[in-house]
């Protein structure tokens, strides 16, 4: 399993009767986690909340503030420097960032800052697809890529532009694009732009600017297969997240290794997670599958 076990001011604290509570840079937050299906008892760390987030059985929900700033920052400790990210809490209990993904930055930008260390004349472009508010973008643009983020959401490239800026990077060589994701890469094909690495965080389902749908188990294997067409002769990586729990790793696995099979490279993929402090386990999050290029 992939662990994001380098946070210094983000934490799991304890996970029970489908909820996970989560400590953000000193506030505290309980949310519902459907993965959390078992019952554990809860001491007193489950008490004096900043704000809890009540799933409704209609679906959706709302949160319940009891004490926290309408925007605060966390940051995380990348190898090539220090990210900062803006935090606040949105509908659909989210607040704009997954902090498991930090394992795949390390890895990535490991990956970037070797290649560069190799040949520091050479320049690592990144297309990061439905990059959300730029956890990814500024991870790589950290470690030196120039990156290219799409998102069809005008206000998440909006607040990923602050995190860049937050972070350093408001000079940094990142292209800001709010479009579909599946048109862009159909254009860049008939431009015969290419990218060293892709990096994809698709949703289980979507809207697109102009009412496009998005359904991930019947649009992702098709653009894994389009964004092949864009990738360089020796592409440095490619990496596919995914959160739909059909999506196993194994199947994360088969579609990079058919997709990328002209490619001359490793494929693994695996389920991410969050340590849990209380009780020492891992908290499912997803997977992540990963190509490396040789």
């Amino acid at each position: 399993m992939y662990i994001a076990d380098r946070w210094e001011d983000y934490e799991v604290l304890d996970t029970s009767d489908g909820e996970k509570l989560e400590l953000w840079g000193g506030y505290k937050l309980l949310r519902p986690d459907p993965q959390v299906i078992w019952s554990v008892p809860k001491d007193k760390a489950w008490k004096k909340l900043n704000a809890h987030y009540h799933r409704s059985n209609k679906g959706g929900g709302e949160w319940e503030f009891f004490d926290l700033p309408k925007e605060w920052t966390i940051h995380y400790p990348l190898e090539a420097g220090k990210l900062t990210f803006h935090l606040k809490p949105f509908s659909f209990k989210h607040t704009g960032l997954f902090p498991e993904q930090a394992a795949n930055w390390d890895w990535f930008s490991k990956l970037i800052v070797d290649a560069k260390k190799k040949d520091p004349n050479r320049q690592i472009k990144v297309l990061n697809l439905f990059a959300y508010t730029g956890g990814a973008t500024v991870a790589a643009a950290m470690a030196g890529a120039n990156v290219t983020h799409v998102d069809a959401s005008k206000g998440m490239v909006t607040w990923a532009k602050e995190n860049a800026v937050s972070s350093g990077l408001g000079d940094a060589p990142i292209r800001w694009l709010v479009d579909d994701c599946k048109k862009f890469v159909e254009r860049e094909i008939r431009r015969g732009n290419h990218y060293d690495a892709i990096i994809m965080d698709p949703p289980s389902y979507g809207r697109g600017p102009k009412g496009e749908i998005w359904k991930i188990e019947e649009a992702v294997f098709p653009l894994i297969t389009l964004c092949s067409q864009i990738l360089t002769d020796h592409p440095l990586f490619f990496l596919v997240n995914s959160y739909t729990t059909g999506l196993q790793p194994a199947v994360l696995h088969y579609m990079i290794a058919t997709a990328l099979k002209d490619f001359e490279g490793e494929v693994e993929a695996d389920e991410i997670g969050l340590p849990v402090t209380k009780s020492g386990l891992v908290l499912p999050c997803g997977a992540s599958g990963r190509f490396t290029g040789k």
